[in-house]
């Protein structure tokens, strides 16, 4: 970037000026901003006060006015009230008897309209055509004289009121003051249906209130008007509407005369934004003429509301207004209207919900407060006026003495210069330039100083740079450079002589054709890539040397130049020999394929320990139930009893503690496959609460089970969870003080449910509880008479885990525990259908075959189904096939692993020959089971065998 040059005169003058001048100018432009400041805020202070001031007068202005408008329209409300109630008692006091003067003053025209003929001081009478004359009630006609007077007093006791009226049921009408009526009504008038009947009736006012209408055309000859109208029942019988009417001509004169602030004037407009009443003074802004007159012929006809023009909406510009006047009751705002800026203030007229508008001028309005701003504006601009004239002076007399500075400063500063240019030139000795100036004579020493230090310097430099050359040659095979446009490449000579090259700089494809044939293209690629998008080029590949042995290179580097189109013309970068890396990886690689197939090994010495302990277990449990059956069968056996209830519950110890280890070697190894679903939380708990039972009551204990919802599901593989709560179950009653509660529950959170098992034992500390879910950590009770293995907490953590929950608990010493695991919540599933009735239980005794390899587990199933059926035996799947191909047996009872092969093999034989087989199996893998289950087969059960349970599998499946 180019730095502007000036001479010595110019920064002279502006040392000047930053060190003298500016100073000075900021100090007094400082004063004179806080003088205007202070003045600033006095002046809005007081502008600001004004302003409000204004506003809250207009706020305050139009609220009075549109309160004293509320309070007369009361007052006509409480006159129409009145009248309404005199009109209900004239229509029911049928023992009036008008007298001759009514009666006289009425006649009937040839189209059947009964009327009043004169005025004779009364209300005008018109019962219309449409209702005809043989059903005409003409004594109500007669009796609702008697409301004459009351209609004249309320005329003429407020003079707002333009007319009162009464419209019956059947079109009939009462209203003063007098006119002809049939001159001005159709004959044939239906009166109900218009001048806003409708509004009285009980679909459109169930409260009978009294309700103002909009602006209409008066069918009466009387102009535009609004009217207050009350409905008229005989009890449940709307007999007709009583109004007064208030014309709008009336309600300019009272606008008129309202206190309108700053020569404004006021209007009124409706709760839809429709303009009722607008005085003279404001139809220039608002491009409108208020309507004296219309079409009296159409307003008979139908209700004839003002024009859509009166709409405040409609007007340019006013559509900000209208919405605000609607949607708030008081409020102001800032609007052009008539050309300039005006201010409106609106207020809710309640007894209508009409709003009283009040527009004046904002100039009128701020004329004094903008006055005094102007004022105070023209002193600060004198000021800085006069600040400037003083400066100007000032600045000249300062430029003269700057110049003659700068002529004494100017030569010892160019010889200077001359010393600092030789020394640039290879000079390091130049010739000095004194002068009487203390600083310059400095200066110049300094420079020959400079000069010294320079020479110094140069030498030490290539004394550096032959050092970083023996650096880059140890690191790095070598250092590359690539000329883009030549396409060439120049390399170190270390490089030439490892790999065997003709020479120092050589051809890119001749480079290129030394590079293995399967690596070519992939450098070429990231190469271009490069030299196109930039950024960093770091590639592995295998490069051949003069004998065609390949060694693995490691090539990094980078562009280092390019023209001013962005295009690249130089890369630079280093080559690295990697070979040995290269065999260190492959050494690692074959080592995690070792370790891999070791994990393998484990996973089947798993599968192989499960059958090899499973299989005796099997045997002992199963003989042990046996004998216990025999037992409770026979009398004065309790000793025998006692003895296989102790093999049985030491082969469910050892199968649990199997079962334990398994699981957790199988959770470790990520091979535990769940069946998630919806899983019903009260069922869930009452399951586990049954099946806990009989443990319960063997320690003497109680097991409190708290209320759940119905209809409270989480997401679970319903087993896996029984296992989780069976397991924190039994160690609550474990470890529980003696004789007390055990409490199983649930809590419910926004997106999760909490299930709980809580007991009343000496409970744990900080300490112990960090201790908790590590395997094989039995908290000191290792050697105690409390049976366990320490790894079922683990188990139940790792299983909450894969469904998606987490398990915790709560606890204090003394207090007792409360373990949990809280799981997802989920909707309950939809039922799908009922279940097939079962069939009745064959009378002759089926056949069975047990595919069994072991001689007492086959002995243990033969008696455990003694009485169902008939146990036939098979070793292995060879045996098996011979005695399928004699007949199909009623259900096949197969183990997994046989001596010959996989019982899997045999299910897919047996599955388009409709033979139901169970799996009976040592091997307790999910994965194993899910696999028999979508292969056909009907169950599975895992060994050492549940006798009770496999009989009721049996029972069900020769049903």
């Amino acid at each position: 970037m180019a730095v502007e040059r000036k001479p010595l005169f110019s920064w002279v003058w502006r040392a000047f000026v930053q060190s003298a001048l500016v100073p000075l100018v900021l100090v007094e432009s400082v004063l004179i901003a806080v003088y205007l400041l202070t003045n600033g805020a006095i002046r809005d202070a007081q502008v600001e006060h004004l302003h409000e001031t204004a506003l809250e007068s207009l706020d305050v202005a139009v609220r009075r006015e549109a309160r004293v408008i509320d309070g007369q329209l009361r007052a006509l409300i409480s006159h129409l009230q009145v009248y309404r109630d005199a009109l209900a008692v004239a229509l029911q006091d049928r023992r009036y008897q008008p007298d001759q003067l009514e009666i006289a003053r009425h006649a009937v025209t040839p189209s059947g309209v009964f009327f009043s003929l004169r005025d004779e001081g009364r209300a005008a009478s018109f019962y219309s055509a449409s209702t005809p004359q043989a059903q005409q009630d003409h004594a109500k006609a007669l009796r609702l004289a008697q409301v004459d007077p009351l209609m004249a007093s309320i005329r003429s006791a407020n003079p707002q009121v333009s007319a009162i009226y009464f419209n019956s049921w059947d079109s009939y009408n009462r209203i003063l003051p007098f006119f002809m009526t049939p001159e001005q009504y159709p004959h044939d008038m239906v009166i109900p249906e218009y001048n806003f009947y409708y509004l009285a009736d009980a679909k459109h006012n169930p409260a009978r209130r009294e309700v103002w209408t909009d602006v209409y055309l008066d069918p009466a000859g009387l102009g535009w008007m609004m009217s207050a109208i009350a409905p008229v029942y005989r009890g449940d019988f709307l007999e007709g509407v009583a109004g007064l009417d208030l014309t709008v001509g009336k309600l300019l004169e009272q606008i008129s005369r309202l206190n309108v602030p700053w020569s404004g004037y006021a209007l009124l407009v409706s709760r839809d934004g429709r303009i009722l009443a607008l005085p003279p003074a404001g139809e220039a802004d608002f491009g409108l003429r208020e309507l004296t007159h219309y079409s009296y012929d159409e307003a008979v006809r139908r209700e004839q509301l003002k024009p859509e023009d009166f709409r405040l909406d409609l007007k340019p510009g006013l559509q900000p207004l209208a919405r605000s006047v609607v949607s708030t009751a008081s409020g102001l705002d800032e609007v052009l209207l008539g050309g300039r800026q005006q201010l409106v203030a609106w207020s809710e007229i309640e007894q209508t919900g009409w709003r009283l508008l009040m527009v004046m001028d904002e100039d009128r309005v701020f004329a004094q407060t903008n006055s005094l701003a102007q004022r105070y504006l023209n002193l600060g601009y004198w000021l800085i006026a006069g600040l400037v004239g003083f400066y100007v002076v000032f600045f000249a007399l300062m430029w003269l003495r700057a110049r003659r500075l700068s002529h004494f400063l100017a030569d010892p500063i160019s010889g200077v210069m001359a010393m600092m240019r030789q020394i640039g030139e290879g000079n390091y000795r130049p010739p000095m330039q004194h002068s009487s100036i203390s600083e310059l004579e400095d200066m110049a020493q300094a420079v020959a100083q400079t000069g010294t230090h320079l020479s110094a310097s140069e030498h030490e430099r290539w004394e550096a740079q032959q050092h970083l050359q023996v650096v880059l040659e140890g690191t790095t095979e070598s250092i590359w450079d690539v000329d883009v446009a030549q396409q060439s490449m120049h390399i170190s000579g270390r490089f030439i002589r490892r790999f065997g090259l003709p020479e120092g700089r050589l051809p890119l494809r001749q480079f290129n054709e030394r590079i293995h044939p399967q690596d070519r293209e992939r450098v070429r690629q990231l190469r271009e890539r490069l030299i196109e998008q930039g950024g960093v080029f770091d590639a592995e590949y295998r490069f051949a040397d003069a004998q065609g042995q390949y060694a693995w290179l490691l090539s990094r580097g980078r562009v280092i130049e390019r023209d001013e189109r962005g295009q690249a013309l130089r890369i630079s970068g280093t080559h690295m020999d990697v070979s040995r890396l290269k065999a260190v990886e492959e050494e690692l690689r074959t080592a995690s394929a070792q370790a891999q197939a070791a994990s393998q090994a484990k996973s089947r010495f798993l599968s192989s320990m499960s059958h090899e302990l499973r299989t005796p277990l099997n045997a002992i449990n199963g003989f042990a139930q046996l004998i216990e059956l025999e037992c409770e069968s026979r009398e004065g056996l309790e000793q025998p009893h006692g003895y296989a209830r102790e093999i049985i519950v030491a082969s469910q110890h050892l199968t649990s503690l199997v079962d334990d280890i398994l699981d957790l070697s199988s959770l470790e190894y990520g091979r535990q496959q769940l069946q998630v679903e919806a899983v019903s939380v009260a069922e869930m708990l009452r399951s586990c609460a049954e099946l806990i039972q009989p443990e319960v009551q063997s320690r003497r204990m109680q097991l409190l089970l708290e209320p759940v919802a119905s209809d409270l599901y989480v997401q679970a593989d319903s087993r896996r969870l029984r296992q989780v709560l069976l397991n924190l179950l039994s160690n609550a009653l474990k470890y529980n003080a003696g004789g007390g509660e055990v409490r199983l529950g649930s809590e419910l959170s926004a997106e999760c449910v909490r299930l709980w098992v809580e007991d009343q034992g000496a409970g744990l500390t900080a300490a112990q509880q960090q201790q908790l879910f590590q395997p094989f950590q039995r908290l000191g009770r290792e050697n105690s008479n409390t049976p366990g293995t320490g790894i079922g907490l683990v188990l139940c953590r790792e299983l909450a885990l894969l469904m998606g929950g987490q398990v915790g608990l709560r606890s204090a010493p003394g207090q007792g525990c409360r373990f949990w695991i809280e799981l997802p919540r989920v909707a309950a599933p939809t039922a799908i259908g009922s279940e097939e009735p079962v069939p009745p239980l064959a009378a002759a005794r089926p056949q069975l075959l047990c595919v069994e390899d072991h001689p007492a587990s086959l002995k243990v199933v033969q008696e455990a189904l003694r009485g169902l059926a008939d146990v036939r035996g098979a070793s292995t799947l060879r045996l098996a096939r011979e005695y399928l191909a004699q007949g199909l047996p009623a259900l096949l009872l197969l183990d997994i692993d046989l001596p010959d092969g996989s019982g899997l093999e045999l299910l897919d034989e047996l599955r388009d020959r409709r033979v139901p087989v169970l799996v009976v199996s040592a091997v307790a893998d999910e994965r194993v089971f899910s696999e028999a289950l979508a292969r056909g087969a009907v169950g599975c059960l895992v060994k050492p065998l549940d006798l009770q349970r496999l009989r009721e599998q049996v029972r069900q499946q020769l049903l």
